[in-house]
């Protein structure tokens, strides 16, 4: 069966296309020649509205701006009053010109000169029969530390009495022989003999009188009734036994020390100074230095000799310092640190509690008749009489004596009040004052 729609053709769908936009782009021609006079006028009120800006979205940013001025000028103004000063103790003074010591820090070692240290040893083999010592115990020289044995030391002094009576017979047979010679009754090459055998003899004598003394025998005393089979061992030096590496019923000789001591009353300072410090070095200069373990107690040293070479890599030189005064607790090998007083020299000063640190610097408080802001003063209340203060920055220098030397920033006038007592007090109100701000 035949259709009946008939559908059209590709040709005459295009030309309808043709006709569509040629009628829609008259139309529009016309449209917009009679609306452009609106569009345009509605275009600048729209341009105009986007400029515009209501005083409501004004005032915050003026608002944030002063805030953030406000925060970037801090407060330097502390208000006071009279009632606030005395309840606190506040008081105020000048700047003065102090007579002020600087000073030089420098790390050092507590060390005993080697004279001034002894290893105790015996001059013979033996065994400790007693030890009457122990660490910490304080030892005159020649003090009897230990005692030792050994059966070697009865056939030392019986050598010494057979060569004493076998001199008595030799001076003898000497004199006999002397006698035979002059006479021409003897020959003399016996003389010569007996002679070297005296010497000989007498030469033996001579080194067992020696070794028996070393021993801490003595001589005149041996006998056959009152030969010794102990011998002592003594201190060579006075001091403090540092250290015993021996006990009872031990062999020792020589080789094997006893027990150590240590004269600490002949302690010195080995102070390490740096290169640059070094021309402000002079011998004779005082050192006031504390022991790394305790702080608390100063003593005092006095600089006798300057190194003149580096010590290994550290670049520092050594400066040797007589402990002076008290040494209590001074033990060889302590670390320290210590205060090289330098020159004196004239310069501002203020007391050391004057000066406030803040923010990694450091400040004084000087009376001004500038004002301090107000804008927390509540309303209906009289405003109390103030005593104002400005925060100005200083420059430390040396301290000595409670003074320390300032340089200030600014200027500070000749005859300026500043805060010499309660700074911290005032700092702490200024403080508070920009936080409640």
């Amino acid at each position: 069966m035949k259709s009946l729609i008939k559908f059209p053709t590709k040709q005459t769908l295009t030309r309808m296309a043709i006709a569509y936009d040629l009628i829609k782009n008259k139309y529009l021609h016309m449209k917009l020649k009679y609306n452009i006079i609106p569009l345009i006028l509605i275009a600048l009120l729209v341009t105009s509205c986007g400029k515009k800006e209501t005083p409501a979205e004004k005032a915050p940013e003026k608002t944030e701006q002063k805030e953030q001025h406000k925060e970037e000028v801090p407060e330097t103004i502390a208000a006071l009053t009279e009632e606030q000063m005395k309840s606190v103790g506040v008081t105020v003074g000048t700047v003065e010109m102090k007579e002020l010591t600087s000073t030089i820090k420098a790390n050092g070692l507590l060390s005993v000169p080697n004279s001034n240290k002894a290893t105790i040893t015996s001059l013979y083999g033996g065994i400790i029969k007693t030890l009457n010592v122990q660490v910490g115990s304080i030892v005159k020289k020649g003090q009897v530390i230990a005692t030792i044995a050994n059966p070697e030391y009865i056939q030392l002094q019986e050598d010494y009495l057979t060569t004493n009576s076998r001199i008595t017979y030799a001076e003898q047979e000497f004199r006999r022989q002397r006698e035979l010679f002059d006479n021409d009754a003897g020959a003399k090459k016996n003389l010569q003999s007996a002679d070297a055998e005296l010497k000989t003899l007498r030469t033996r004598r001579a080194s067992l009188l020696k070794q028996l003394q070393m021993m801490g025998i003595s001589p005149g005393s041996v006998n056959n009734g009152n030969m010794r089979s102990g011998l002592v061992i003594t201190a060579p030096i006075s001091g403090t036994i540092s250290g015993i590496t021996a006990q009872i019923g031990s062999y020792v000789d020589i080789s094997s020390p006893v027990a150590t001591v240590i004269d600490n009353g002949s302690i010195h300072l080995d102070l390490q100074v740096f290169e640059k410090d070094l021309p402000k070095m002079r011998v004779g200069q005082v050192v006031h230095f504390n022991l790394t373990n305790n702080p608390e107690t100063e003593y005092d040293a006095r600089i006798y000799s300057i190194g003149s070479s580096f010590e290994n890599d550290s670049k520092t030189i050594s400066m040797h310092c007589e402990v002076i005064g008290n040494k209590t607790g001074l033990i060889d090998g302590m670390n320290i640190t210590g205060i090289v007083s330098l020159d004196k020299s004239t310069t501002p000063a203020v007391p050391t509690e004057a000066i406030v640190e803040a923010d990694s610097k450091y400040y004084v408080f000087v009376q001004t008749d500038k004002k301090a802001e107000e804008e927390h003063e509540e309303k209906g209340k009289p405003h109390p009489k103030t005593i104002n203060f400005e925060k100005v920055e200083v420059v430390k220098g040396t301290s000595d004596m409670g003074y320390t030397a300032i340089t200030p920033i600014g200027r500070i006038p000749d005859d300026a009040k500043i805060v010499v007592k309660g700074a911290f007090f005032v700092n702490a109100k200024l403080t508070n004052a920009g936080e409640h701000d």
